[in-house]
């Protein structure tokens, strides 16, 4: 049988997050026919491959070797190679340096084709029981206390969904930040090893959360389902309407965009939002 795959293309290919059942055929038969698969930790992906009985060989790509190795893999491609990028768990790219080597594969005109698989954060939210219609993921917070709290800050007027990953040394502190920003009353579903032998799916409140995990030492890795701040009768002071303006506009949008989308998620007029947002500095 010929080789399914382009020559010179970086295939994105989602493994599973847990549970190898989860694996897709297209997933399989991509990293039987790639030339070599580039992988965030070659022993966590090594076990993958042998148990599908792939033979392909591995090189590695992580957040510490990603500049010297990146140009290693454009000049790959470049000569014709067909390379699939893996990370441990999921789709790459995400809270991983994939993003980067895409991009620069894009800047390189080079084709990448995404093979999709499971993501803990779309998985969770599914399960979760809060409105999934519109959501937001946030990834890790910051480790240090200030920040988090700063970003927990700029958070605590959006009306979306918010999807956070976090480990369970921090579970504790992340739940207690949470509260203290958003109150103890939100909204909150914990997905906790999914997929996995021991998964679980909590739901219940944040103050419901931390009594819990008093009484509970936190295992396994979590994905924290949020749900947004209450559009009707949310009142935001002049500084944290500016910090959200600030967050839109930081994304790339333009006052007058940043203007519309907080007018619609605030309730609060346009005209009056896009003139706060004049007086932000660029």
């Amino acid at each position: 049988m010929s080789n399914p795959l382009q020559p010179g293309t970086l295939y994105v290919v989602g493994t599973p997050i847990g549970n190898l059942e989860d694996m897709t055929f297209r997933a399989v038969a991509t990293l039987n026919a790639a030339d070599v698969i580039a992988a965030e930790d070659t022993r966590h992906t090594g076990k993958l491959l042998q148990h599908f009985q792939i033979a392909t060989p591995q090189i590695a790509y992580h957040h510490h070797n990603r500049s010297q190795r990146i140009p290693e893999i454009l000049d790959r491609l470049q000569r014709g190679e067909a390379i699939a990028l893996v990370t441990d768990a999921g789709m790459p790219g995400i809270s991983d340096p994939g993003y980067e080597l895409v991009k620069a594969c894009a800047e390189a005109g080079l084709p990448v084709v995404p093979i999709p698989g499971v993501s803990a954060s779309v998985t969770a939210v599914s399960v979760s029981g809060i409105e999934c219609d519109r959501f937001t993921f946030e990834g890790f917070l910051p480790t240090k206390g200030k920040s988090r709290r700063e970003r927990l800050e700029q958070l605590s007027g959006e009306v979306r969904t918010l999807i956070f990953y976090e480990a369970p040394h921090r579970l504790r502190e992340t739940l207690a930040d949470l509260a203290s920003v958003l109150g103890n009353g939100r909204s909150i579903a914990l997905g906790r090893e999914l997929t996995k032998r021991f998964e679980e799916i909590w739901r219940g409140t944040l103050g419901e959360a931390i009594a819990l995990y008093q009484q509970r030492e936190p295992k396994g890795e979590y994905t924290i389902v949020v749900a947004g701040a209450s559009a009707e009768g949310m009142v935001l002071s002049e500084e944290a309407l500016k910090a959200e303006l600030q967050q839109l506009m930081a994304s790339g949008l333009s006052r007058s965009q940043a203007s519309r989308e907080l007018a619609r998620s605030s309730q609060l007029s346009r005209r009056q939002l896009y003139q706060l947002a004049l007086t932000i500095e660029d």
